[in-house]
């Protein structure tokens, strides 16, 4: 069997980028391995409505796929430290608890997914160490699986978050 496992972030494209993208990589079916796919951040990528752009614009499936998201706590953990080296390792551990790769069948995949997180690149986001674990995975068994990481070259960053000064007490401006 033939697989392509591409990745994409919502965050820092547009929706006319984001689904530009998946369309011009041919994907098939977004699979979403966010944890929280409802938050109010999330935008045109927010569920329901990210089910029905996907098939609106592109004739594509959606699937929610929780196993394949950090626990809460992993998460919570590297936003506090920003810690990629620690977080990989345990993202790991937790896909091997999990039975990830094992677990994940083949056969209710499309020729063509896509893996859906927030980050806008693959660097530093799970959705990299899914994608790379689901290929080596399969490619031991003797399937042909290429990794793509959509991104866009025009996007545009993400906010930083500011930084708090002596008298602030935390909020965030509306």
């Amino acid at each position: 069997m033939k697989i392509t496992i591409c990745t994409i972030g919502f965050a820092g494209k547009t929706a006319e980028e984001f689904f530009r993208l998946l369309r011009e990589a041919g994907v098939q079916e977004v699979i979403d391995i966010r944890e929280n796919r409802a938050g109010q951040l999330a935008g045109f990528a927010k569920y329901p409505d990210i089910a029905f752009f996907l098939k609106q614009l592109g004739s594509m499936e959606y699937r929610h796929e929780p196993p394949l998201a950090p626990s809460t706590e992993i998460r919570k953990s590297y936003r506090r430290g920003r810690d990629w080296a620690a977080y990989e390792p345990t993202f790991l551990a937790l896909m091997r608890e999990r039975e990830i790769p094992e677990r994940v069948d083949l056969n209710g995949f499309k020729s063509t997914v896509a893996l859906l997180c927030s980050e806008p690149g693959p660097e530093k986001c799970h959705r990299r160490l899914v994608a790379d674990l689901l290929a080596n995975y399969w490619q031991s068994l003797g399937h042909s699986v290429e990794v793509k990481h959509l991104v866009s070259e025009n996007s545009v960053p993400p906010k930083k978050k500011r930084k708090r000064s002596s008298g602030d007490d935390g909020a965030d401006p509306q």
